[in-house]
């Protein structure tokens, strides 16, 4: 019981000091995490509103999703769920999301909006504003109010080059936010396949680098790789997409904390 208790207690910490280093609560997506985060440049569905908010100007129709990772590391107190859904509309596409992460001893909860638009069919722009709330057992409730941003150039049919802002608003009080900056590209050697690389910025830690790769082996199945630096992690997944069924799989690898798995499911809506 000693021993589990450390490993929370220390994993929170870890938490607090790098949120990047965990991968666990703030970039869902089953996709993007198979891929290590480094397909900022080619954000194209609902977890877009808490990774590159400007990638929601992609998504052609309604489109519901739910993430979950039951277990980071071995351990159930971390659990993590998010659940979003978007409306395009002629002024845009709007999305609401909301995530829940922890146990009843640390939890935190956030209820995040989106907007993304496109200009001149070049540029996808998309902001996102959230209400975060922290509560520990015993030492109160912490709220906090931030922004994203984010940006996506489309180059070419094949190439296309991203930027996502996450927490520019500075607290001078005790927040578990930190400020971060993430860009990259996406290429298309291929039609069915893509490739992606990407460089990520945390105020106080070093500079990481991710890349991934993925191939469409049938219309219907899809291969995704990632690799990334500061910390090392190695990660992998499936895709499976039918009608309006997108189901994703992943499964990430951190040098320090092991494996974990996460879940995603996404619905098409037709218009």
């Amino acid at each position: 019981m000693i021993n589990r208790l450390t490993i929370i207690l220390f994993t929170i910490l870890l938490s607090q000091l790098s949120l990047s280093s965990l991968l666990a609560q703030f970039q869902p997506g089953a996709k993007q995490i198979a891929l290590s985060n480094s397909d900022v440049a080619a954000s194209d569905d609902i977890f877009s509103l808490f990774g590159n908010p400007a990638g929601l100007s992609r998504i052609e129709s309604r489109q519901f999703g739910i993430f979950y990772s039951p277990s980071p590391f071995g351990i159930s107190e971390l659990a993590n769920g998010y659940a979003a859904i978007n409306q395009p509309t002629n002024f845009g596409s709007f999305a609401l999301g909301a995530m829940n992460y922890g146990f009843n001893l640390y939890r935190e909860t956030r209820i995040q909006f989106g907007y993304s638009k496109i200009i001149e069919e070049k540029f996808l722009f998309g902001i996102s504003a959230f209400y975060q709330t922290l509560s520990i057992k015993n030492y109160g409730t912490h709220n906090s109010v931030n922004l994203s941003l984010g940006g996506i150039f489309i180059v070419s049919n094949n190439l296309s080059i991203g930027f996502s802002l996450h927490n520019p608003l500075r607290e001078n009080d005790y927040s578990s936010l930190t400020s971060n900056f993430r860009t990259g590209i996406s290429y298309k050697p291929i039609n069915d396949a893509r490739i992606h690389l990407a460089v990520f910025k945390e105020i106080n830690f070093p500079i990481s680098i991710s890349s991934g790769v993925e191939y469409d082996i049938l219309k219907f199945f899809s291969l995704r790789f990632g690799i990334q630096n500061n910390p090392n992690t190695y990660s992998a997944g499936i895709g499976i997409n039918y009608l309006f069924l997108q189901l994703d799989y992943a499964l990430n690898s951190h040098q320090d904390l092991g494996l974990t798995h996460q879940i995603g499911l996404l619905i098409n809506f037709s218009e």
